[in-house]
């Protein structure tokens, strides 16, 4: 045994994944757990909206794919880790390592910033555009610069939530918890990629994805105040911060994201949400904070900051617990 106690093993690997993701993020040609997860889940869809026709036999698929996906997620991380603990302590250590950083998302969403304002600071906005296209729902083709911003600004806030601060809380939570930090991430992740691939209120998804979207809002509410908090804290203007995620943060439809935006918005100053066009469609998204400044390149940055600032507070908090938890 590599450790003193399991737990002390489990937050040890936390902080690893911590920094592997901060320095290598989740390289192209590498396998991902989330790859096994989305094919399972497009396989299954699939199936069920070919064969299925009834509302409310696609509700009744839709909460078997739900809660098969995340089970068979955390048993998989499971037995990976059980497999390599067996072969060697070391090993299993390093499995449990690899596996908590794919569940984080810090260095993707870094990376995906980058790739976006590098064209766009060279005025090139085709290639922006293109780039931008990738992680986003909306259309691209016709965004001026400071649509293109806003955008970025709204997928990197909205995503350092679930993508970030969400699966930092499950892998600690599960770390004192007798299922392990690896499983209950590894489930978490599962309800994340269920949500963004099939959890839609549009065809053909509105009845076969309507479970995993609740879900995923259920599992990321607590994680979500909790980030709203610590973004008030850190801010400078906590009172202002929780202010406007109280006024602004429940009009948007879903009920995590909204208050993500409202209150990264309201730390900096700036307002997100308008006019966007979805596959032609223009659709009006809730107005989040006041516009005391433009978002600028220099905004994103001090957003991702701030995610940074938040989760380096959140693993220091869980380092602290863990040790006062091992000592007694």
């Amino acid at each position: 045994m590599l450790f003193a106690s399991p737990l002390s093993e489990q937050a040890a690997a936390i902080g690893w994944a911590a920094l592997l993701d901060y320095g290598l993020g989740d390289p192209w040609s590498w396998p991902h757990p989330v790859q096994g997860m989305g094919q399972y889940i497009q396989r299954y869809s699939q199936l069920c909206l070919k064969r299925l026709h009834r509302p409310m036999l696609l509700r009744v698929a839709g909460v078997s794919l739900a809660l098969t996906t995340i089970g068979l997620s955390g048993l998989a991380g499971w037995l990976c880790l059980w497999i390599a603990g067996l072969l060697h302590p070391l090993l299993g250590f390093a499995t449990q390592v690899v596996l908590l950083a794919s569940c984080l998302a810090g260095r993707s969403l870094r990376d995906a910033a980058t790739a976006v304002l590098q064209p766009l600071a060279a005025a090139d906005l085709p290639s922006a555009r293109t780039r931008l296209s990738r992680y986003v729902g909306r259309d691209t083709a016709d965004l001026s610069a400071a649509e293109i911003l806003r955008a970025l600004l709204e997928t990197v806030t909205e995503n350092a939530t679930d993508g970030v601060m969400a699966p930092l809380f499950y892998a600690m939570l599960g770390a004192v918890s007798p299922l392990g930090a690896v499983p209950v991430a590894l489930a978490y992740k599962a309800a994340s990629t269920l949500d963004s691939m099939v959890g839609y209120r549009d065809a053909p998804y509105e009845h076969l994805g309507w479970f995993s979207a609740r879900l995923e809002d259920r599992l990321t509410w607590l994680p979500c105040r909790l980030h709203v908090l610590t973004l008030a804290l850190l801010s400078g203007r906590p009172r202002q911060v929780l202010r406007i995620c109280w006024r602004d943060g429940g009009q948007d439809p879903s009920p995590n994201s909204g208050w993500s935006e409202a209150a990264y918005a309201a730390a900096l100053g700036v307002q997100v949400g308008g006019s966007n066009q979805y596959a032609g469609v223009v659709k009006q998204k809730p107005l989040l904070g006041d516009p005391e400044a433009p978002i600028t390149p220099e905004i994103i940055w001090r957003a991702m900051r701030l995610t940074r600032r938040c989760f380096l507070l959140w693993l220091s908090l869980g380092a602290f617990v863990s040790a006062n938890a091992i000592l007694h």
